[in-house]
Order: structure tokens, then sequence, then C-alpha cells
């Protein structure tokens, strides 16, 4: 049984605490957090996740009352003895995080590296390969992010990829949307784009970009016949997919729609691509 250092802080300005500071500039952090290889893992759940998974802790912040709620886990194997748990009062927590710290506790993580997405897809279902994939193009809202691998995970996706330019998957706000699931998932980023979808139909993944246009088929006629390894692409929220993406995809997808409404929110069109073209 290991044992973690308790450290009791009452100074928001400590420097043991800078893994903590200005949790809410979405700016600072989406740049800060891949740079110095951490992310943040937020509440006892999502942290018991991400060690079950293999992450590494870095520290702990939280607040007494929290503590022995999660005596197992800071006791636990994962968890290197002489980490650091870091106790305060709630004025103190706040005033380092930028906001109140109601689900428990927060954990810094060692950021894992990515493998390419020849070594991802490659490795998935035990080395069989994988069979569906979920492609992310430029997603700016982690939110949506987070729950698009609820959704992966819910339904079976093998691996999600993300483009270059899509935010982050284990940034605070993705990880707690996606309620940890981003552990579950195996995910990696492109190296470049929209080359990285040649790189998957040079796998043997038909790339199917979900969009609107002309000679779209319905995801109806491909979930009936669906190839043996398919790629579906996802595009950002504001403009959809882009022009290269479309042209490089083997086949353009929409979904069916009634009510006169053309389009989902990036987030529920994948939950229900992902259901449709289930196994």
């Amino acid at each position: 049984m290991s044992q973690p250092e308790i450290v009791r802080i009452t100074d928001p300005a400590d420097p043991r605490l800078s893994d903590y500071t200005d949790l809410t500039d979405v700016r600072l952090r989406t740049v800060r957090e891949p740079a110095e290889g951490l992310y943040m893992a937020e509440s006892s759940t999502v942290i018991r996740r991400a060690l079950e998974a293999g992450h590494r802790p870095r520290s702990f912040l939280m607040a007494d009352k929290w503590l022995e709620s999660l005596t197992d886990v800071l006791e636990g194997d994962a968890v290197p003895a002489g980490t650091p748990v870091f106790l305060a009062e709630e004025e103190v927590l706040q005033a380092v995080t930028g906001f109140h710290l109601h689900r428990g506790a927060l954990a810094a993580m060692h950021r894992p590296a990515l493998p390419s997405v020849h070594e991802l897809v490659t490795a998935a279902r035990g080395g069989s390969g994988a069979r569906r994939v979920a492609v992310l193009e430029d997603l700016v809202d982690h939110t949506n992010v987070g729950a698009a691998f609820r959704s992966a995970a819910a339904l079976g996706v093998d691996a999600v990829l993300v483009s270059p330019r899509c935010a982050d998957p284990l940034y605070r706000r993705s990880v707690r949307v996606s309620m940890g699931t981003v552990f579950q998932v195996p995910w990696t980023r492109f190296a470049s784009w929209p080359g990285g979808l040649r790189e998957l139909q040079e796998d043997g993944f038909t790339v199917a970009a979900l969009a609107l246009s002309d000679d779209a088929v319905s995801l109806d006629d491909l979930a009936a016949d669906p190839p043996e390894r398919l790629a579906l692409v996802l595009g950002t929220e504001g403009h959809g997919m882009s022009a290269g993406a479309i042209e490089t995809a083997d086949t353009v997808v929409k979904i069916p729609m009634a009510g006169g409404v053309d389009s989902l929110n990036v987030a529920a069109a994948s939950a229900v691509a992902f259901w449709a073209t289930r196994a």
C-alpha cells in the first residue's frame, strides 16, 4: 500500500500549485497543458477512470472533506508513494483554480504520449485491428468533443481520431463531459489534414464524411451494407466539413431528417451515426 504526501496549503500563490492555476482561462490552458505534458482530471469518478486507464498522477488538490472518500485511491497501487495531495479550504481552492471546486477533487495527471494513427488502428481489438473509427474535424467546443467520446464509448466505436486543429480531448471540460470515457476509447491526433484520411484509406478504411451534399447517400443505406472497415468523419460546428475532407472521402453520407431540419449538432449527429452503424 503506497502512502501519498499530505500537504496543507493556506496560500493560493504557493508555487507548488502551479499546475492548478487559471483553470478557467481556456485559451491559456489549451496551450499550456499539452506543452507541459499534463491534463486535469476533475471529480472522483474521472480520477478513478484515469488511474484505471494507467495514467500517472502528478498531484491531487482537494478540500479536507473529500480526503476520506478517496483514501482507497490515494493509497492504491496506481498512485506512487509520495505523490503530493494538497489540502486547502474552499476559499483557497477557488482563489487558485478560479472556480468553486464542487465535484470533489482535482488531479494533475501526466499526459500520455500519443501513438500514430496507423499504430492505433492496428492495435485496436486486441491487435486484430479497428473496424469502426470516428474522426473529428476541427471541433472547437470541448463539450462536443467530450459528448462524442461518450457516445463512441457507449456505442462500441473502436477509436477516435482528431484533426490537428480539433479541441483537446484531455481538456478539463472534454474529460468531464465524457465522464472519463476519453480514457476508455483509444484516440490520437492526425499529423496532417486532410492527408491523414488517406492514411486510413491505405489501412483499408472506407472514409464516410457526414455532410450535406447533392450526391450524399442516406445513413440508412450505409448502415444496411456497411464496409468491413469504416471511418465516420464529423465536421466542425460552424462551417461543417471542409472541402478537402469531402474530396478525400470515399463517400458522403447524410442523416435522414424530418420537420424541415437539415442538420444536427455535431455531438447529436455522432451519436446517431455511431448507433446506426453499430456492429
